[in-house]
C-alpha cells in the first residue's frame, strides 16, 4: 500500500537543534502544507470549542492540520461506521488535514488502566478499553490523514520505576509493530501517515532506546510523549528532548504532546520540536482569561513593550507554580477578566491586537459577560486567544528567520524593557 507522501523541507537549522521549515504534501491529495515550528488546531470532535465553523474562519492563517482525539470519537464508533464517509466528511471538515491523537491534551486521564494488550481512553461516558484490533478499526472508520499509534504513556509521574518505564517502552514498540502490520494491509488507510510514540519517562537511556527503535519503523513522524506541563523539571525536559531529537531522522516531523505554555514552547522549539498541540487557548478561555503576553520583535522593543498591567496580569494570582501538574491554574501569560478591576476598563483586551474581539469590544464588556455567565464570553475569548496564540507561532518563525530568538524570549517572558 502507498505510504504517506508528507515531506519535511528544512530551510534553516539554528544551533544544531532549532528547525525552521515547511511540512509539504500533507493529506490524501497532498494539497496542504504547514510551516514549522507550528501548532495544530485543537478541537472537540472536530469543532473548536465555543466557535462555529463560520466564526472560526474569520480568523486568518489558521493551521492546515486539525486535531481530533480518539477519546472523543471512540464512543461514537457505531455512528461513524454507519456513515461510512470518514470523520472529516461527517464533521464537515473539508479543507484540512485530520490528525487523530490518542488522548485529549486539555483533559487529565486517570492512570493505572494500561495492560500489555490494551490502552484506555476516556469519553463522556467513562473508560473505553482499546485493543490493537479495536484501535485500528476506529482508525479505519475515522479515516484520518495521520494518526498517533497506540502507546503506554503512563510513566510521566516521578514515582514511575525504571522497570515500569522499560515496560512502557517495550509495550509502546509492540503496539506500534501491531498497528503497522494492520495498517499495511488496510485499503482504508492507504496513504495515511502513522506517528510513532517516543516514551521513556525521565530516564535518558530508555528515551534514547525508544527513539532509536521507533525511528527504525516506517513511520511518518514522531510523537514525543510524557513531557507535558508538570511532568518534570523544565531543564530536564529540554535536555531529554534535545537528546531524543538527535536520534530521530531530520526529514520527519516531531510533535510534542501536552505542552502549550509560551515559555515552555520556546524552550522545546530550541530543543528540536517542530509541532505542538493547540489546546492552550482553550484552557485560558475556560479560566475566563485572555492571553496577553507580548511577542512583538519589531526593531524598537521599547515602543512595542506591553504595558505593565499586561506583563504582570497573572502575578496577582495566589498560585503561580509554573510546574504545577494541575493545568487549571492561571498562568502569567493571561489576564483574569473575571477580576473586578476590569469592570470599568474600556481598553481592548490587548492593545494593537487585530482580532474581532479587540477591534469591537472592551475588557469591561467581556468582564460583564463573564460575571453574568453569558455564552458570548467564551466566543469572544476563544476568538482572541486563538488569534493571539497562532500569532505567537508566526513570531517564532519570524524570529528564527531573522536571528531574533533572544529578543523574542525576552518579550515573551516579560523582559522586553530590559
Amino acid at each position: 500500500m502507498a505510504a504517506s507522501r508528507m515531506k519535511l523541507e528544512l530551510s534553516r537549522v539554528v544551533q544544531g537543534n532549532t528547525r525552521l521549515g515547511l511540512l509539504k504534501e500533507m493529506g490524501r491529495m497532498g494539497q496542504h502544507s504547514l510551516d514549522i515550528p507550528g501548532c495544530l488546531l485543537y478541537t472537540h470532535l472536530g469543532t473548536v470549542p465555543h466557535l462555529t465553523q463560520d466564526t472560526l474562519h474569520t480568523l486568518s492563517s489558521l493551521p492546515a492540520v486539525t486535531q481530533v482525539t480518539l477519546s472523543n470519537m471512540a464512543e461514537h464508533q457505531d455512528v461513524l461506521e454507519e456513515f461510512k464517509g470518514g470523520f472529516k466528511k461527517f464533521a464537515g471538515l473539508h479543507d484540512t488535514v485530520l490528525y487523530c491523537s490518542l488522548h485529549d491534551p486539555a483533559a487529565q486521564c486517570p492512570t493505572g488502566h494500561t495492560t500489555n494488550k490494551t490502552v484506555s481512553v476516556w469519553g463522556s461516558g467513562g473508560r473505553i478499553e482499546l485493543t490493537v484490533a479495536k484501535f485500528m478499526a476506529l482508525q479505519k472508520t475515522a479515516q484520518p490523514d495521520w494518526y498517533q499509534s497506540m502507546a503506554d504513556g503512563e510513566t510521566w509521574q516521578a514515582s514511575a520505576s525504571r522497570k515500569r518505564v522499560r515496560k512502557s517502552v517495550d509495550r509502546t514498540l509492540a503496539h506500534l509493530d501491531e498497528c503497522l502490520m494492520v495498517h499495511q494491509k488496510s485499503q482504508e488507510l492507504d496513504g495515511v501517515g502513522v506517528f510513532g510514540v517516543v516514551e521513556g519517562g525521565d530516564i535518558l537511556e530508555e528515551r534514547l532506546r525508544s527513539a532509536r527503535e521507533t525511528a527504525k519503523r516506517p513511520v511518518a513522524g514522531f510523537c514525543l510523549d510524557g513531557f507535558q506541563t508538570g511532568a518534570m523539571d523544565q531543564v530536564l525536559r529540554s535536555q531529554l528532548i534535545s537528546a531524543v531529537t538527535k536520534e530521530l531522522p531530520e526529514d520527519k516531523p516531531r510533535l510534542l504532546q501536552g505542552v502549550g505554555r509560551p515559555d515552555e514552547v520556546l524552550a522545546c522549539v530550541e530543543a528540536g520540536v517542530d509541532l505542538f498541540e493547540g489546546f492552550f487557548p482553550f484552557q485560558a478561555t475556560e479560566r475566563g482569561c485572555a492571553l496577553c503576553f507580548s511577542f512583538d520583535i519589531t526593531p524598537d522593543p521599547e515602543s512595542a513593550a506591553p504595558d505593565e498591567e499586561q506583563r504582570t496580569a497573572g502575578e496577582t494570582q495566589p498560585n503561580r507554580d509554573l510546574n504545577c501538574v494541575d493545568q487549571t491554574h492561571m498562568t502569567s501569560f493571561e489576564m483574569n477578566l473575571k477580576d473586578k478591576r476590569y469592570q470599568d476598563d474600556f481598553r481592548p483586551l490587548v492593545e494593537g491586537c487585530g482580532c474581532y474581539c479587540c477591534r469591537n469590544h472592551q475588557r469591561a464588556y467581556v468582564h460583564h459577560l463573564l460575571v453574568t455567565n453569558e455564552l458570548l464570553a467564551g466566543v469572544l475569548l476563544m476568538i482572541h486567544n486563538t488569534s493571539h496564540y497562532h500569532g505567537f507561532f508566526r513570531a517564532i518563525r519570524a524570529a528564527l528567520a531573522s536571528d531574533k530568538m533572544d529578543l523574542l524570549r525576552r518579550r515573551v517572558l516579560g523582559n522586553g524593557k530590559k
